[in-house]
This record gives structure tokens, C-alpha cells and sequence, in this order.
């Protein structure tokens, strides 16, 4: 009976540690995709690039992402989770060393494109990862991690290179040789984690190259609301990450690289306590309670930009942290009720494809429309067709009942 005791106990501790390493690991793999936020006003600087030419930077990161999930999406569920995730932190690495060594815009996009990829490959492998250790139905503990480890480290990732940038010595370099070692330490810490596909029934060498993403017909109604509110949650964290240094300096006046990395530090901190806090909401409450908060937030963007206030900007960053973490965790979550255990990183990589559009699509409208028009006006324009999308998406959500579905 003691032994029995005993060997649940370190069942447990085993899996409890593998949560928080895989949830690292996530973590990890997202803060490479912030952290040269705050350094693009110092590549414009060095290299002489538009701002247009910023948002496609910015918006290359959406390629990787797309090979990565449409022709990679489903390989964790052939070969395996772990060596899937260590070699998303391979790629991880090699993006930033190319960002170590750029000396001209080009760089930039290999590195970014580079980065998408590693992401891509991990997003969909360590949330299906995290949903297999949970052992509960609703799979609500996995979810909870899943968007807490993605919120911490896009936090983290402009945080850090924001502070090192403006008060460090090398701020093209410093902070990425710390990510580099942060990535190794959480490499070695994924060799001793278990893996949870017990018969993996392909390899590296029997991988087929065409693409294949796809939903189920009987789930492809119910996977609309979730996908349009992930679309339109992280337009609105594109938004930030890519311009908000360029606002930042124009209207508000604000040059100091660490503030622009305080405030996209402000909105996913407060998004991962928001996750958080409100995990014992209802998935589908979640997602509708996230698509409402995303209205007041980008009219308080676009009002802060008007009036080249701050506190209102401050405000506003806080209200789109809140939407983001309902809306993401909720729409998350009834992906992962939905999907059939054989098929869930395929289908949760199909939600994540729509995500990764919304980061860097709308982004792009933005870059074009300031090629033409103001920037508060383009800003205009991404806060209706976002405000238009987010209706759409409660529309939908409120007739699907995951209860009658799933």
C-alpha cells in the first residue's frame, strides 16, 4: 500500500515537472518572437529601411510559421513530441545567431522567417504535448499552461531586449546572446522529459512534404468562432509588437527603447495574470468575454494615437492584455475540446495557422495604408475591420453550443 502511495507520488511529481518543461519550453520558443521588438527603431537606424519595409519584417515571420504548420503540423503526432520540440529550439538558435551576425536588412528577414518557423513547429507540438499530460476531460489545466507560457514569454522577450538595448553595452547583441543561453538550458531540461505518443509510426526519413492541414466536416462550424477570435486577438498583439515603437516616437513623442519594451511587457503580463485569474470561466465564456473587450481596446488605441496621450495608451494596452487572454485561452480551449485525440496537432496547428495570419496580415494593411495616408488614419482602419471581426466571431460563438458538439 506504501509502495503504491509511493509510486503515485513520483508519477506525479514526474508529470508535474514535465508540464512546467514543455510550458517552458513554449515560453521560450514565443519570447524569440518579441524580443526584437524593441530593437527595430535601432535597425532602422543602422540599416535605413521604411517603415513599410519594418511591417514586412515584421510579417515574414508569418512564412515560417505557415511551413511549419502546414507542411510540419501533424509530424509530433507521427514521430513524436520531443524530438519535434528540441529541434524548434534548434531552429530557435539558428535564428538568432543570423540576427547576431546581420549587417543589412536581409538578414532580418532570414532571421524572422527563421524564427517563424521554430515557432510554428513548437505551437502546435507542446499544446497537443500539454493536453496529453493532462489527464482531465476538459483538458482546462493543459489550456491554462498552454496560454500563460505563451503570454510570459512574448512578455519577457521585449521586456529583456528593451531594458539591455538602453542601458547595456552591444544593444543589437547583448540580449540575444542571453536568449541563446536561456535556450540551451530549456534544451537540456527537454532531453529528460516523457514523451507521450507511446508508437510513433513515422520518422525524419518517411515525412511527407505535402501539405496537410485540415478540420474535420462535422467540426468545421464550431471551429469558426474560435479560429476568427484568434485571427482577430493577435492582429491586435501584432499591432504592438510591430509599431508600437514607430507610435510610440511619432505621436507620443517617446524615444526611450526600454519604455516601448515596458509597454508591450505591460500588455502580455497583464494577459498572463488575466489567464490566469479567470481560469475557472467557461471556455466559451472566455472566448465571447474577449471578443466584446476587444472593441473598447483598439478605440483606445487609436484615441491614444489621436490624442498623443499616454495614460490613455497605458489603458488601453491593459484592456487589450485582458482581451487577449480571454480570448485566446477560451478559443483555445474549445479547440482542444473538439479535436480527437488522433488528430489534435493537426487540428490545434489549424487554429494556429489562423492566429499567425492574424499576426502579420493585418499588420501589412497597416504598412501599406501609411505609404499612402497618416498613420492615425491607418490605425482607424485596422481598429473597424478588427471591430468588424470580433462582432462576426460573437455572432457565431453565441449559436455554437460546445456542450451539443464536442
Amino acid at each position: 500500500m506504501v509502495a503504491s502511495v509511493d509510486q503515485k507520488l513520483r508519477t506525479n511529481l514526474r508529470d508535474d515537472a514535465a508540464f512546467v518543461v514543455v510550458a517552458a519550453m513554449m515560453a521560450v520558443i514565443f519570447m524569440g518572437s518579441t524580443l526584437v521588438t524593441p530593437l527595430y527603431a535601432l535597425y532602422r537606424h543602422a540599416f535605413g529601411f521604411s517603415e513599410f519595409m519594418l511591417t514586412l519584417v515584421y510579417a515574414v515571420y508569418v512564412v515560417g510559421n505557415f511551413v511549419a504548420l502546414l507542411i510540419f503540423g501533424r509530424l509530433s503526432d507521427e514521430i513524436g513530441r520531443k524530438p519535434v520540440g528540441i529541434a524548434s529550439l534548434g531552429l530557435a538558435g539558428l535564428s538568432t545567431l543570423i540576427f547576431l551576425a546581420a549587417f543589412s536588412t536581409g538578414w532580418l528577414f532570414w532571421a524572422r522567417m527563421l524564427s517563424g518557423f521554430g515557432v510554428g513547429l513548437a505551437s502546435g507540438t507542446a499544446a497537443a504535448w500539454l493536453a496529453e499530460l493532462d489527464t482531465a476531460e476538459q483538458k482546462s489545466r493543459a489550456t491554462l499552461m498552454t496560454s500563460t507560457a505563451n503570454f510570459i514569454g512574448i512578455a519577457l522577450g521585449p521586456l529583456l531586449s528593451g531594458v539591455l538595448a538602453q542601458y547595456a553595452p552591444w544593444p543589437l547583441h547583448l540580449s540575444f546572446l542571453v536568449y541563446l543561453a536561456i535556450l540551451a538550458i530549456v534544451g537540456v531540461l527537454l532531453t529528460r522529459t516523457p514523451e507521450t505518443v507511446k508508437t510513433p509510426h513515422g520518422s525524419w526519413r518517411t515525412l511527407s512534404l505535402r501539405p496537410r492541414l485540415g478540420i474535420p466536416a462535422e467540426l468545421r462550424f464550431s471551429f469558426i468562432a474560435p479560429a476568427v477570435t484568434a485571427f482577430a486577438t493577435f492582429a491586435v498583439i501584432g499591432f504592438y509588437a510591430a509599431l508600437l515603437p514607430t507610435i510610440l516616437a511619432e505621436s507620443l513623442h517617446q524615444t526611450n527603447i526600454a519604455v516601448g519594451g515596458a509597454v508591450v511587457f505591460e500588455l502580455f503580463l497583464i494577459a498572463a495574470l488575466m489567464t490566469i485569474a479567470t481560469r475557472h470561466f467557461e471556455s466559451r465564456i472566455a472566448m465571447l468575454s474577449g471578443l466584446v473587450l476587444l472593441l473598447p481596446s483598439v478605440a483606445l488605441l487609436v484615441m491614444a494615437q489621436t490624442l498623443g496621450s499616454i495614460l490613455i495608451l497605458l489603458a488601453g494596452t491593459a484592456l487589450s492584455g485582458c482581451a487577449a487572454a480571454l480570448g485566446y485561452r477560451g478559443s483555445l480551449q474549445v479547440v482542444n475540446k473538439i479535436a480527437p485525440d488522433e488528430q489534435r496537432a493537426e487540428i490545434v496547428s489549424s487554429f494556429y495557422v489562423a492566429m499567425f495570419l492574424g499576426n502579420s496580415v493585418p499588420v501589412i494593411g497597416v504598412g501599406l495604408l501609411t505609404v499612402v495616408a497618416s498613420s492615425s488614419l491607418a490605425s482607424f482602419v485596422f481598429a473597424c475591420v478588427i471591430a468588424i471581426l470580433a462582432i462576426c466571431a460573437l455572432v457565431t460563438g453565441i449559436k455554437f453550443n460546445p456542450k451539443s458538439r464536442a
